[in-house]
């Protein structure tokens, strides 16, 4: 009776749920409180994964015997396969499961993984003393234990990262401006968590698995990830759930597949577009379909002439009666496919961002890596870009921001497409500084060529690449994830959500191929690969940044060129 007043007064959030599936009340469920759960989750959760994927290569290299070149390739599938994998995780976030038991699950799966390579690290004998030297590839039941452990972690984690950005954007009420500008807050406050976990792993964990043990270093990611749960469940009587409305995927196809088939007709657009919203789902009242805001709120009776290709699959009577489509859903279709241009131009961004856990930490290994009388490990280089981030977004949020919304009058005041933009433009700028850096370098290398030990010059001259393509990290993820979530179908956010990790996986896998690509150009032309070799001081590295500087420039030109076309779905907050 008492949830029935509450829906007759309105004071209810229509097609959300609390934890125990009630209707979400307003006042009580949703707001910062709920999000300022999720981003200290993403604190833990993001310091117990990149506590050992950013040292990954040095364990599979000196502990469990594989060659450098399996190394790098084990770790490059790894990462990929986390982060693609987080298109499952928004699938399922949509179409069955909410973003709150997605994330419980995916936690526990990452939990098991780790536990599994803390007790492997804890037994293997591959490499007892940590050298290469003598040791044996590991094989049988230890690799069965430590490639299980490892997909189980990429499992988990492609869970989490679909589920819990999107978890934490739902707390908000977007019909409002200042529930926009929280939201918009929290995707900002999202990439400061997820770097402060960083900061932790790539500094104290990194160093307690180069001087105590890897099965130290396991131990404290699992003992990470376990915290998050608790922490996660103490926000339930505060979260809003989204009740999932079926597969995005379905609509999709079925849009897509009755375009193509779907015959041609002399009845008039209209007809068969108001048929179609006498058939919305937005006519009943059913808990599932409550969710569809867009149906109520746009209400669209004809479909748009964008890509009116696929008009079709409502004008025309249907090839089978399982292809009738609404006009909504023929919109919200159109929505997806505009949105995949701007998906496919961070791809290359992602991939310079690879090259900070290959080349650039082997570079650094050849440096000296000192300040005064500490020694810093090559694998936590990434600091640098992390302590910018974690002073930058501050700023960005609470003066950068509130600078434009009164320069420009408008309620974002930077639009999420601008924001990518200058993401991609710094990325050519740190490509350029890599290059330059990498010549000084080499420099150095050619003029000491009897030095075995670290080469005369400090290893802070890799910190600027790292910070140009820190700052691009942070403009172009923030401004992904909240593009994505903003302008999605609302049946379909957490799916879209998903393809800014996505956009890292396919940035991983394709950065393989552009090194392959290059050395197999370069042996061709020059007799020698660029990249190939044991001794880093005989790449010609140098080119293979410039090669990516200029592939960077070509690839924001193409952006330019999608953005200036993107007409935003909802002008709220972004004229």
């Amino acid at each position: 009776m008492e949830a029935v007043k509450e829906e007759s007064d309105g004071s209810i959030w229509e097609g959300y749920v609390d934890w125990r599936k009630r209707p979400a009340a307003k006042g009580r469920h949703g707001g910062m409180i709920a999000a300022g759960f999720v981003l200290g989750v993403e604190v833990l959760e993001n310091l117990a994964f990149l506590a050992n994927a950013s040292n990954l290569v040095m364990y599979l290299r000196k502990y469990m015997g594989f060659s450098p070149a399996k190394s790098a390739n084990h770790v490059t599938t790894f990462m990929g396969t986390a982060f693609l994998l987080a298109l499952l995780g928004g699938f399922l976030s949509d179409a069955i499961f909410t973003t709150y038991y997605v994330f419980i699950f995916s936690s526990f799966i990452e939990f098991l993984g780790l536990v599994m390579l803390t007790v492997q690290a804890k037994v293997s004998s591959s490499c007892e003393e940590g050298s290469s030297k003598g040791c044996k590839e590991v094989g049988g039941k230890e690799m069965a234990v430590l490639f299980i452990g490892l997909y189980l972690v990429a499992l988990g984690v492609g869970g989490i990262k679909g589920s819990l950005p999107a978890h934490g954007a739902e707390q908000f009420d977007e019909s409002t401006p200042q529930g926009r500008k929280r939201r918009s807050s929290f995707f900002n406050y999202f990439v400061f968590s997820l770097s402060c976990g960083a900061l932790i792993a790539v500094t104290f964990v990194v160093w307690i698995e180069d001087n105590l043990g890897w099965q130290w270093g396991f131990g404290i990611s699992t003992i990470s990830i376990f915290l998050s749960i608790p922490l996660f469940f103490a926000g339930s009587p505060f979260y809003r759930n989204k009740i999932p409305t079926g597969s995005p995927l379905t609509t999709i196809l079925k849009v897509l597949v009755a375009a193509t088939l779907n015959r041609r007709s002399n009845k008039k657009p209209a007809t068969n577009a108001v048929a179609s919203l006498a058939r919305s789902p937005s006519t009943t009242s059913t808990p599932k379909q409550l969710i569809n805001k867009d149906l109520t709120e746009n209400n669209v009776t004809t479909p748009t002439q964008s890509l009116k290709f696929l008009n079709k699959a409502v004008q025309n009577p249907p090839f089978h009666p399982s292809l009738k489509c609404t006009t909504q859903q023929l919109e919200d279709v159109k929505i997806v496919i505009k949105v995949l241009p701007i998906f496919a131009c961070t791809i290359i961004l992602n991939s310079c961002l690879a090259q900070l856990s290959t080349f650039s930490i082997e570079q650094a290994a050849t440096m000296n890596t000192k300040i005064y009388s500490l020694k810093i490990p090559p694998a936590s280089l990434p600091v640098f870009p992390v302590l910018f981030i974690i002073i930058l977004a501050p700023l960005y949020d609470h003066l950068i921001i509130p600078f434009a919304r009164s320069l420009t009058r408008t309620e974002a005041g930077i639009t999420h497409l601008q924001r990518i933009g200058v993401g991609l433009l710094l990325s050519v700028l740190a490509m350029a500084v890599a290059a330059l850096v990498e010549t000084k370098r080499k420099a150095v290398a050619d003029a000491n060529p009897d030095v075995h030990g670290p080469l005369p010059i400090t290893f802070l001259w890799i910190a600027f690449q790292y910070l140009f393509l820190g700052s691009a990290d942070l403009f172009t993820l923030a401004g992904l994830l909240e593009f994505f979530f903003t302008e999605a179908p609302t049946t379909m956010r957490s799916l879209a959500t998903a393809l800014s990790w996505a956009s890292l996986a396919v940035g991983y896998y394709l950065s393989s191929v552009i090194v392959s690509v290059v050395n197999h150009v370069s042996a061709k032309a020059w007799h020698r690969p660029w990249l190939s070799g044991h001794n880093i001081n005989h790449y010609r590295l140098s080119n293979f940044y410039w090669v990516m500087c200029v592939l960077s420039g070509l690839n924001f030109l193409h952006y330019l060129f999608w953005a200036l076309k993107y007409k935003y779905r909802s002008t709220q907050g972004n004229k």
